[in-house]
This record gives structure tokens, C-alpha cells and sequence, in this order.
């Protein structure tokens, strides 16, 4: 299993969700955990996601979640599981 960290953070809209997990299921990357709130507004999505099986590499995938970020109004911020940990260790 290869995990990968995705955050998605903007002002709130309609269909933000939908949008993102379309890419990710068009590319074969599983959603293992999911967490989204908005807070006066303002979306926050954080997602745990399995890459294995998608032909997507991470640097195109991170690029092309960017771009659809832009397209939407939100940032989408990918990282891979073992650099996520290294810098939120206590």
C-alpha cells in the first residue's frame, strides 16, 4: 500500500467533494479515510488515500490536483505518507 496525504482547503462551494473524488476515481486511487468541515465557510477536506494500484505518479497526480483546485477556487495540497509523518512527529 502507498499512501498519500491530500488536503483541500477554500472557501466553501457546491460540489467540491464530488469533483476531487472523481479525479481520484478516475485514476484508480482509493479513498481510505476521509474527514471534511466547514467552519464559518470556509471548507477543510483531509484525506488518506491509497495509490497502489493507479497508473497516475505522484508529481503528475499532485500537479493535476493543484490545477483542479484552481479551477474550483480551493487548495489541494498532496504529500506522501512517510513526509507527512517525518514533519508532524512530537
Amino acid at each position: 500500500m502507498s499512501k498519500i496525504i491530500i488536503t483541500v482547503v477554500g472557501k466553501d462551494t457546491v460540489g467540491i467533494i464530488a469533483k476531487v473524488c472523481t479525479y481520484l476515481a478516475e485514476n484508480d486511487i482509493n479513498i481510505l479515510d476521509i474527514s471534511q468541515t466547514i467552519v464559518s465557510g470556509y471548507f477543510n477536506m483531509m484525506m488518506i488515500v491509497d495509490v497502489a494500484k493507479s497508473q497516475t505518479d505522484f508529481s503528475d497526480m499532485s500537479d493535476s490536483l493543484e490545477s483542479l483546485g484552481e479551477d474550483i477556487g480551493v487548495v489541494i495540497k498532496c504529500q506522501r505518507e512517510e513526509i507527512f509523518d517525518s514533519m508532524h512527529r512530537i
